[in-house]
């Protein structure tokens, strides 16, 4: 719950977006089977003035029942069109390096890594 209520606060602050996917399960009807937030950002790292503000798409999830089903790249393109809505010309997606599913998903819906981080534990 604490996960869900950061979300919201976060969102509200950075004029974001909260969508759901529903998949229709027989008998019971429309249930709610994943998640995308975006929201504004502001980031030097982008070498071009205009691109600084951005959208990012901070958080997509589908249930492994519902996956396979285009749910994910609708989302994808909820978050799109909200982040075009705001003005925006970019909107990007941190996907952790160990994730070789959720990268194919965003390179199938166009994305294309920018920068890189490297982490050390020390």
């Amino acid at each position: 719950m604490d996960h869900w209520r950061e979300q919201q606060r976060r969102h509200a602050e950075k004029h974001g977006i909260f969508l759901i996917a529903e998949d229709f399960v027989p008998g019971v009807g429309a249930c709610p089977v994943g998640w995308a937030f975006a929201h504004d950002e502001t980031a030097e790292l982008f070498v071009i003035e205009a691109e600084r503000h951005h959208g990012t798409l901070a958080e997509l999830y589908v249930v492994p029942s519902a996956r396979g089903k285009g749910l994910g790249r609708a989302l994808i393109e909820g978050c799109e069109a909200w982040a075009r809505g705001r003005g925006h010309k970019l909107l990007t997606v941190g996907v952790l390096a160990k994730n070789p599913s959720a990268i194919r998903a965003y390179e199938g819906a166009g994305y294309a890594p920018y920068w890189v981080t490297l982490r050390r534990y020390l």
